[in-house]
């Protein structure tokens, strides 16, 4: 028997008698244990039908294209991903990377898109393409090549499909024939029509083109990275290692440049004018519902001023028409939706919470959609028929994620279209506001179903209920409700928790605890939803598990995001410390055995917990953590703290190496991938070097070929949980 198996066997042997009804091996196999869930959903343009996304129950590898017909009936299966995908093809770096930046971890039908007409289906299918003929009910292969045809799109007529192939932008038409060179001569270094990777990792922009709507423009993007810094980072493989010189923009340091052009098809390019400073970040590229005016969205490099720009696509000439500034940072979204009048939708902070707003074509404003004292996430959809805006917030309570609708003409109280208790998401149709809803909550795995403009439900697309027959519903007993509450921050803000606690629990006796933390901005851990099946084992080990949402993350007031503005890993670790203090009052918690555990920038999190003065954290596992923010990229870390010369001390006052003689003995698991380029491994060998050097026992984790979030397969994760679990038997039981 090897190492692991020894660990996982033991690890069953010691669960309570409740919890051997579900093996650690279940969660990670097929089907997934959360049940059957839509991805990708969209509908198609004549409204008559619902596509997505589905995991195979027999390989939670490989995803197929389903659709689901709105008159009823039973969804079919449209492109069987694991018959399409070839066997064992390598896919470049540059769509490696791109399904890193994206989080996709399966193969075989990974994203889609429809024709305007809704005649055609077109899907990427591991580096070829293939178009679905709606009419014809069949599958027909678009593209035959050696390198990867990446970010393919339907134009928004119909008429071509476009796709970038070794760093040009080609055209083919959607009917068939030959394909279009649009560009020339790019490289890995000065490529066309790719987002670079500072706007895939951080400004959630995949793409570097985008059509006119009329079929007879492209607005393009050059990026040129010579000036961007080359990080020699170890790639390690399980048969092998190689050292890649990735070029990662770090603090302080160069950005790529971009440029860009307009490329009429029927010959003649155009430049836009961007401005005199080449040191910004192109944001986001829309078109006019005419076409006849290009916005594109300019960031300073410090993030402390959007600009909206509004563009002729003929000459590329420009005005500024609408600027957005903040003595903190200005937060990128998508929530810029021109309209057909010339009118457009815009979202902003001013007001202290994110509300929408209507604004002239030239800018000005001319009324404010929403207010109170609560944020808007996202504008989900537009109805312009009706002059309604579909959109996300945490209105009532930041645990719970709603669906509303408000008149943008009429302004009035935003009408709710989705019901308490759990989160939402949503694809909302081009025309009519129908949508297709995703609900969830801590008793209900995701369901989706279309629905109205009002609300109503038409028909379930995944119903996935939660009965007999359903993966989960074996271990049905084992769900327990999350307990939520408050504590107060010490400027007295309030701080949300959540705590979960084990089988068969009985509050007369004393448990374990583990805090599982994020912390960092721009992610929640604590909402009404549906667990990951992972903490089941946790909580089936004898864990209370806690989690608590610190100053600085998402869905509250503005001063409650910007509290950590150049001064990260302090207020965090202060509040996550409250957090602790606080389980360590509960009589059922033994206050000796209390654990942390985080990835990313919870690792980070779990190394400052650790390391605090008098820290009430006996052990903790750190998953792929930034060591010293100097390391990490740009847009995301700059945002935050400045650069390292203009904020030396908040630096300073951030890197971990610095804190580890405070680590005490034996308490921590370090983990990482061995060929992670996002938070790259020198985070940890910086960790792992030290902690040597002074002769502190601690134990570590590689994962050889593994990347940041991408990559990691259902053994590799069961591997990472067991390993956890184990850890934390050894040095809190």
């Amino acid at each position: 028997m090897n190492v692991a198996a020894a660990v996982l066997a033991a690890f069953v042997v010691a669960l309570p008698a409740m919890a051997e009804q579900l093996p650690p091996q279940r969660v990670f196999d097929s089907p997934d244990l959360s049940g059957p869930r839509a991805r990708g959903v969209k509908l198609s343009p004549d409204g008559r039908a619902v596509t997505y996304i589905k995991t195979r129950a027999d390989d939670l590898l490989v995803t197929d294209l389903w659709i689901a017909e709105v008159a009823g009936g039973e969804p079919r299966m449209l492109l069987d991903g694991k018959a399409l995908a070839p066997e064992n093809r390598e896919l470049s770096e540059a769509e490696k990377a791109r399904r890193e930046r994206a989080g996709v971890a399966t193969r075989g039908v990974v994203d889609y898109s429809w024709d305007s007409q809704g005649k055609l289906i077109l899907a990427p299918v591991e580096g070829d393409l293939w178009v679905y003929d709606v009419a014809a009910k069949a599958a027909r292969q678009l593209t035959r090549s050696s390198a990867d045809e990446i970010d393919a799109k339907v134009s928004p007529r119909g008429g071509f499909v476009s796709f970038v192939r070794d760093d040009n932008l080609y055209v083919v038409p959607a009917a068939g024939g030959p394909e279009r060179a649009i560009t020339e001569g790019g490289t890995e270094l000065k490529s066309w029509g790719t987002a670079e990777f500072i706007a895939q990792e951080e400004m959630d922009r995949h793409t570097g083109y985008w059509w006119s709507p009329d079929d007879t423009a492209i607005a393009i993007a050059f990026v040129d990275q010579t000036g961007v810094d080359i990080v020699e980072r170890p790639e390690v493989n399980a048969t092998g290692a190689r050292v890649v010189p990735q070029r990662y923009p770090r603090p302080g340091r160069p950005n790529a440049r971009v440029d860009l052009y307009v490329q009429v098809l029927a010959g003649g390019r155009v430049k836009v004018d961007l401005g005199d400073d080449p040191d910004i970040y192109l944001s986001r590229v829309n078109w006019a519902k005419d076409g006849r005016t290009l916005y594109v969205q300019r960031q300073s490099r410090d993030q402390r001023r959007l600009d909206l720009l509004a563009i002729d696509p003929a000459t590329g000439e420009g005005k500024v028409i609408l600027s957005e500034t903040s003595p903190h940072w200005v937060e990128l979204t998508d929530d810029f939706r021109p309209l057909a009048s010339g009118d457009f939708l815009w979202s902003s902070e001013a007001s202290g919470y994110r509300h929408l707003y209507l604004h002239g074509r030239d800018g000005r404003r001319i009324r404010q959609v929403t207010s109170g004292d609560w944020p808007v996430e996202q504008i989900e959809g537009v109805d312009e028929a009706a002059a309604t805006v579909i959109f996300a917030a945490h209105k009532d309570t930041p645990l719970e994620r709603r669906i509303y609708s408000v008149s943008y003409a009429k302004p009035g109280p935003p009408k709710a279209l989705t019901g308490a208790g759990g989160n939402w998401t949503v694809t909302v149709a081009e025309k009519g506001g129908a949508f297709v809803g995703t609900y969830n909550d801590p008793r209900t795995p995701p369901k989706t179903a279309l629905y109205r403009a009002d609300g109503t439900r038409v028909r379930w697309i995944e119903e996935n209920a939660l009965e007999a027959g359903h993966p989960f519903w074996p271990y049905v007993d084992h769900l327990r409700e999350p307990t939520f509450g408050t504590i107060r921050a010490a400027d007295g803000q309030i701080l949300h928790w959540s705590m979960r606690t084990p089988p068969g629990f009985d509050a007369a006796k004393t448990y374990p605890a583990i805090v599982q933390v994020y912390g960092g901005p721009g992610s929640s851990m604590v909402q009404k939803a549906w667990m990951a099946p992972e903490d089941q084992l946790l909580l089936d080990a004898g864990y209370i598990l806690f989690r608590l949402d610190n100053r600085g993350t998402p869905h509250r007031a503005v001063a409650f995001k910007t509290a950590i503005d150049r001064r990260m890993g302090q207020l965090e670790v202060d509040d996550q410390i409250a957090g602790a203090r606080y389980l360590q009052t509960l009589p059922y918690v033994d206050k000796a055995r209390l654990g942390v555990t985080g990835w990313s920038y919870g690792g980070y999190m779990t190394l400052l917990l650790l390391t605090a003065p008098d820290t009430p954290f006996r052990a903790g596992v750190a998953g792929a953590p930034v060591t010293d923010w100097a390391l990490y990229d740009t847009h995301y870390t700059e945002r935050f703290m400045g650069t390292p010369a203009d904020n030396a001390k908040g630096y300073a006052a951030t890197e971990l190496v610095a804190r580890m003689p405070r680590l005490p003995a034996g308490s921590l698991l370090l983990m990482h991938g061995m060929a992670d380029d996002n938070v790259t491994f020198d985070n940890s060998t910086r960790i792992l070097f030290a902690l040597q050097a002074a002769g502190t026992p601690f134990e570590t984790m590689v994962y050889p070929g593994l990347r940041h979030r991408g990559g990691w397969t259902p053994k590799n994760r069961m591997h990472r949980t067991v390993q956890t679990i184990d850890f934390f038997d050894r040095r809190l039981k």
